[in-house]
């Protein structure tokens, strides 16, 4: 016997929740939208009887009518370094409160994220940010050229032509500078990480710059290679190996300095009786005890804030602005991996020029 084939049953539409209610279409609509503007009683009573007729809507058929995807692609080269998780529930938060959604692409270590990019744009998302990675011109050019603007939180490359959004990383190296210095500390030495990302350059500049106005002598100095727990732990061996060991060690990054600390007490010294220890970012490990580190805490919630505002995803009209680089300071947290050698370096730091 030949089994019977169900038809499928009509599908319920907008107009069906419509009439049901007694309101136009564009009532429907409003009540699935974040951003427009509904009271909440008409709200719950759409959602109420779009639930009990079985409708929902479709997102990439309203898509192809209003050119508009309200999807915001996030590109994060780095989950491994406990600050972009961090960054990304901020991000998606920011997306989320202007009723747009997030697409997540994670590039293969060592990938060049312009090989993900065609991939990525074919999705038609409404806006690109980009963290721990960055694109080339020619691809900045690209996006351009399909209205679709870019956003590169926590790194800027000079002179590409997307919008760029960061912490004041020389203004908060200079900090760490200043508190090292007048707490006494006369050896100081900075970690860096991956050479060409403007986060390490300019966490250099800062710190190496300000010592040498605080009439410091010449900083030591180790590269770890790259922003990460086991460069940080390898490097801060060689370096507390040598013969002329530092007091301090300024990390370009707090997981590069959680390597640091515990390779420092694994060499049997004590921090920060030993070596004070001082990293940039504020994770949420900085607090544990175990670490207790004393750090530049980034002010994520608003530098996403104003990464999100640049990309324009609140006009209507999709109008563009021209690239933009935004600075956000920081604040020094200072936590006990770091302590008061006496007034040794205060008579420098009065005599420098602030």
């Amino acid at each position: 016997m030949a089994r019977r084939v169900q038809k499928p049953a009509t599908q319920v539409t907008a107009d069906d929740v419509a009439r049901k209610l007694g309101v136009s279409q564009s009532t429907i609509s409003r009540a699935f939208s974040m951003t427009a503007s509904i009271s909440e009683k008409m709200k719950r009573r759409v959602i109420d009887a779009s639930n009990a007729l079985g409708y929902q809507p479709n997102v990439i058929a309203r898509s192809l009518i209003t050119r508009r995807t309200n999807m915001v692609a996030i590109v994060m080269a780095n989950l491994v370094d406990p600050f972009y998780p961090v960054v990304l529930d901020e991000l998606v938060q920011q997306v989320q409160a202007r009723g747009f959604q997030t697409l997540l692409f994670v590039p293969s270590p060592g990938q060049p994220v312009d090989d993900i990019m065609p991939n990525l744009l074919q999705y038609q998302v409404d806006a690109i940010v980009l963290t721990s990675a960055t694109i080339s011109s020619a691809m900045a050019r690209t996006c351009a050229a399909r209205d679709t603007p870019v956003v590169s939180f926590n790194r800027y490359v000079p002179g590409l032509q997307i919008h760029a959004v960061a912490s004041d990383n020389i203004a908060g190296a200079r900090q760490v500078a200043d508190y090292l210095v007048s707490t006494g500390h006369e050896r100081p030495a900075f970690i860096a990480a991956q050479r060409d990302a403007t986060t390490n350059i300019d966490r250099r500049h800062g710190f190496m710059s300000r010592l040498k106005e605080l009439g410091m002598p010449a900083c030591l100095e180790e590269e770890a290679g790259d922003f990460s727990y086991e460069a940080g732990y390898a490097a801060t061996k060689r370096l507390l190996r040598k013969a002329k060991r530092p007091d301090a060690i300024f990390y370009a990054s707090d997981i590069m300095a959680a390597g640091g600390i515990d390779a420092a007490r694994e060499l049997g010294m004590g921090v920060p009786e030993d070596v004070s220890i001082v990293g940039y970012d504020d994770v949420p490990m900085a607090a544990l005890p175990c670490y207790s580190l004393t750090t530049i805490r980034q002010p994520v919630a608003e530098m996403a804030k104003v990464a999100i505002d640049l990309l324009g995803l609140a006009d209507p009209r999709g109008t563009k602005s021209a690239p933009a680089m935004r600075t956000i300071m920081g604040s020094l947290i200072t936590r006990s991996s770091t302590m008061n050698r006496g007034t040794a370096g205060a008579g420098r730091k009065r005599k420098a020029a602030r």
